[in-house]
């Protein structure tokens, strides 16, 4: 018989897998599981976990629809994949942000980078933060009931009025609303602040990581990180950037918070991103101070982390032969240069790496207040890097060279820099071969070693490794 619904194509089915025993094949369309229809992976995944199932799939080549009965374990998976990860349409900002970073993208980039999600199912899923404004309290008791958790929240302010202005959203003080509901249903929480300031910094700041308290033991952890500004701002709101004045006052804001968190509870709870460390000229924090790192990803203590693990594999590091004679150029951002100049000293005096210039690359492209590593283009590493080259000492000439890349300035999993440049472009045009570094102690030190390829880094753009 035929059954009208759109369903969920599949795109692959594994071998050995319960899907192949079932002849399941690319392009059928699976409809139900248990006579229910499904409407993103959530639903997939949470009716897979019974032991016994009816799934219903519309085969592509009659039309058909067939149900199949299946026996396996609680937690067998059924082997299929699906042209959409998501399984349905992602869900886009409906905010129009003063600091929105995809507003000051100049034009004619590559599509992807001007889309703006504000998915819940990514925050549980990837790790991205949303900001409540376009969910439903139906939207939110899914949530719930399907136990997606941590849930990581853009908050900027807890003063719905402000943050009604900050997102330019009217909605946006009373979706805040869905943080107590997330809490009360038991689910984990992060959040994050982009400071702007003269809008939620000083005053409104404190009120912030004031009112968190009351979501307390839920709420995990809350970044405060400063807005980002490029040279793209023509027609949006007027934001001053932050000074080393500036950041030295939040620095003393968020403390003087982390001490009263810690006492009465024993958890810092707040955390500053690294950009105020630097823009105050301040050390880096110890890595106890960031509680096993709960915001890494969001630029919380990544220079912690990469200081300390470089250190504790030079300690720890045996029967390793490095590249003593050869050249590395190793490119970072302007912001991490300092860190990453002192991590290549301590490299080089502990394993006798003659040859080590460290690069800092100013971002051109986007503008000078946008410092860190991983926003930097093809073309200013390119062409920072070729008028670097005109000055080859003469100790170096004929050596083997290699161009240490960090992971971070390229597409994740694709050899494509932010500004489309292929890296097979900077390679050829500058005579050097590259090594790409991963983001972490061991991938930084491994880079200078031989066996390098082998056992630090494993993807394919190995392919441009050459020997």
């Amino acid at each position: 018989m035929k059954k009208e619904n759109k369903g969920h194509v599949i795109s692959s089915v594994a071998p050995g897998s319960i899907g192949e025993e079932l002849e399941l094949m690319p392009g059928d369309i699976v409809v139900s599981i248990n006579g229910q229809e499904i409407k993103d992976i959530f639903d997939y995944r949470f009716l897979c976990d019974d032991e016994e199932l009816v799934l219903g799939v519309i085969n592509k080549e009659s039309g058909e629809f067939w149900e199949y009965e299946i026996e396996k374990d609680e937690d067998e998976d059924l082997g299929i994949e699906f042209e959409s990860g998501m399984m349905d349409e992602y869900h886009s900002c409906r905010n129009k942000c003063i600091f929105c970073f995809i507003d000051q993208l100049p034009k004619g980039m590559r599509d992807t980078l001007y889309f703006k999600d504000d998915d819940a199912r990514l925050s549980f899923l990837q790790g991205n933060y949303v900001t409540l404004t376009n969910m439903s309290d139906e939207d939110a008791e899914r949530i719930c009931y399907y136990k997606l958790s941590p849930i990581n929240i853009s908050i900027h302010t807890t003063n719905p009025e402000l943050r009604c202005k900050m997102l330019n959203n009217r909605f946006a003080g009373k979706a805040l609303r869905h943080i107590k509901t997330f809490c009360d249903a038991g689910l984990e929480l992060n959040g994050q602040v982009v400071l702007c300031k003269g809008f939620n910094d000083g005053d409104e700041l404190e009120r912030t990581m004031s009112d968190i308290e009351q979501y307390l033991p839920n709420f995990l952890s809350m970044s405060i990180v400063p807005v980002g500004l490029t040279k793209f701002r023509e027609g949006l709101q007027h934001l001053d950037p932050f000074t080393k004045e500036d950041a030295e006052k939040v620095l003393q804001q968020i403390e003087a918070k982390q001490k009263y968190y810690l006492e009465k509870y024993g958890t810092r709870l707040i955390y500053a991103s690294d950009e105020w460390y630097l823009r105050a000229e301040r050390p880096i924090p110890s890595i106890e101070e960031y509680e096993g790192f709960p915001q890494i990803e969001n630029g919380v203590g990544m220079l912690r982390s990469m200081i300390d693990e470089v250190e504790e594999e030079i300690d720890t590091l045996e029967d390793a032969e490095f590249l003593t004679d050869t050249v590395f150029h190793v490119v970072t951002g302007y912001a991490a240069y300092g860190t990453i100049d002192m991590l290549s000293k301590k490299v080089a005096e502990k394993f006798g790496v003659k040859h080590i210039h460290v690069h800092r690359i100013i971002n051109d492209f986007f503008g000078h207040d946008i410092d860190v590593t991983g926003l930097l283009t093809g073309q200013d590493i390119l062409a920072q890097l070729k008028t670097a080259f005109e000055n080859e000492p003469e100790d170096e000439k004929g050596l083997d060279s290699y161009i240490l890349l960090p992971c971070s300035t390229l597409k994740s999993g694709e050899d494509i820099f932010l500004d489309d440049m292929p890296l097979e472009k900077l390679e050829k045009s500058l005579q050097k071969k590259v090594r790409i570094v991963k983001s972490s102690g061991s991938a930084f030190v491994g880079s200078f070693m031989k066996d390098y390829e082998r056992n630090y880094y494993s993807n394919e753009l190995n392919k441009y490794e050459i020997d």
